[in-house]
């Protein structure tokens, strides 16, 4: 009876042990916009709209001025978000559409895998976009709960490309739309109605999800599908911005953070919480009124410039890091996932990631600077196009499309494709890359060159045709897997 008296009391302290661990371990929230441009957003410079709740995150905490994506394409860069690693590495490029056979591999180690380790309840409200069929879905990459779009939302037989022709042919280049949750299919037809309500219902999600896990520790990661076109507002916002579609698109995004920031707040969360808001890429242009602005960046969305990849970010997390700060150092979405698992005392995955731990830069510590030596601009194909460290970025020579002004009402217009030879900008004195000044210092180009081949040898390089001596492979979808139902 005795032995069993103490085997009660050794569990009950280790329960209680446990209790008191994950009270001391951080909340995490990540909300991801797609397609949102540098400039959308009022901490970023945009004026013809409100963004109230953006900009008190602003002045409770930090504004990160150079802060940079994996690819300026989506499921390429929410690869590196969700593990860490270039989108080169792990063998996710371009977006993946409903026709896609492969998605994220079951070695690799999710965000969400890496919280659940230290017992975080889990969960992802929103675009998915890295593999549709169920193996791929977020419920079986750490996740307890999903729901959402599990590729872009122009990627239905609306889309503006094929709207001219019968739904059957439609129907042949885009299938319907689903909205999933688990890995069931909820809806399988979205429609139009149903895509004016996502922004709220990701975020009704998310509050929900807060006040259930409000006495544990959690992990809620809010992928929205907007401002990605087709851009669809609720009743509520609709004609709120007095800026058109775009504003008020962008006003309901706004709000969806207010509404979380007010979860956390009235569940005495807030200090407890660290909370991210970020974006995939830069602003289609070629979509024009419907699409944001990357001013005073170069290009916008599908390009290796600035414009492409260097996205508004904020962060917050009172008395962690310090009210209204900037950071102006190089940093990435690679480094969420390492310095989370520092923050946690989680595990690193067994195989290489590129991320770096941020939390110097997080909290402010004097004299911080950014731990990534160089970081490589591969575009969503496999190409190293540019290469870059704290101050310089060498453009390798590659052609690239460039958007036209004037697309409207939802519609876009072409592109022109150009060409870029060997360039080299001084970022800290010319951020929109309008100044080739590699004549002038040669000895940074054959520097940076030098770390290209490093990078090319480890990731391969699409343009050079290397393969890369650390790339791994995505999953693939096998004949014995569940498909999609």
């Amino acid at each position: 009876m005795g032995r069993i008296w103490i085997a009660i009391c050794l569990a009950l302290g280790f329960a209680a042990y446990t209790a008191r661990a994950q009270a001391s371990l951080p909340n995490i929230v990540v909300m991801f916009i797609d397609d949102m441009g540098y400039a959308d957003i009022g901490p970023f410079g945009a004026t013809s709209y409100k963004t109230p709740h953006l900009d008190r995150m602003a002045s409770r905490g930090m504004r990160f001025s150079d802060f940079q994506v994996s690819s300026p394409v989506c499921s390429a860069s929410r690869s590196a978000l969700m593990t860490g690693c270039y989108h080169k590495r792990i063998g996710i490029h371009g977006a993946l559409g409903p026709s896609a056979k492969h998605g994220i591999h079951a070695n690799e180690m999710t965000l969400a895998e890496v919280c659940k380790q230290k017992g975080y309840a889990t969960a992802c409200y929103g675009k998915w976009h890295l593999g549709h069929h169920p193996k791929f879905l977020p419920t079986n990459h750490g996740f307890d709960e999903y729901f959402g779009l599990p590729y872009s939302n122009d990627m239905w037989p609306y889309h503006p490309k094929v709207l001219h022709l019968p739904m059957a042919k439609r129907l042949e280049r885009w299938p319907h739309l689903p909205l999933i949750e688990g890995t069931q299919i909820l809806n399988p037809e979205v429609s139009e109605e149903d895509q004016k309500l996502l922004t709220r219902q990701y975020t009704e999600r998310a509050v929900d999800f807060i006040g259930r896990n409000a006495d544990r520790p959690f992990f809620v990661y809010v992928p929205h599908s907007m401002v990605h076109v087709p851009l669809f507002v609720s009743d509520a916002f609709d004609g709120k911005s007095g800026a058109g579609l775009f504003g008020d698109v962008v006003m309901e995004i706004d709000w969806s953070m207010g509404e979380i920031l007010g979860a956390l707040k009235s569940h005495g969360l807030e200090k407890n919480t660290l909370v991210i808001f970020t974006t995939d890429n830069g602003p289609w242009l070629s979509y024009g009124e419907h699409a944001g602005s990357a001013m005073p960046l170069r290009e916008g969305k599908a390009t290796t410039f600035e414009g492409g990849g260097r996205v508004p970010t904020l962060m917050q997390w009172p008395g962690k890091i310090p009210a209204g700060s900037e950071c102006h150092e190089l940093a990435s979405t690679l480094d969420i996932l390492p310095t989370v698992a520092h923050l946690i005392g989680a595990n690193f995955p067994n195989h290489t990631i590129d991320g770096k731990d941020i939390r110097p830069l997080i909290f402010g510590k004097p004299g911080a600077k950014s731990p990534h030596a160089y970081y490589y601009h591969y575009f969503a194909n496999g190409a190293l196009e540019a290469i870059r460290d704290r101050r310089w970025k060498l453009h390798f020579p590659h052609k690239y499309h460039s958007a036209r002004d004037g697309g409207k009402d939802g519609l876009p217009v072409g592109s022109d494709q150009k060409q870029i030879d060997l360039s080299l900008y001084d970022l800290k004195r010319d951020v929109s890359e309008s100044i080739d000044v590699s004549a002038r210092h040669p000895d940074v180009v054959t520097r940076l060159q030098a770390a290209a081949e490093v990078a090319r040898g480890e990731l391969g390089d699409r343009l050079t045709q290397r393969q890369g001596t650390g790339v791994r492979p995505a999953g693939k979808l096998e004949a014995e897997d569940a498909r999609l139902k």
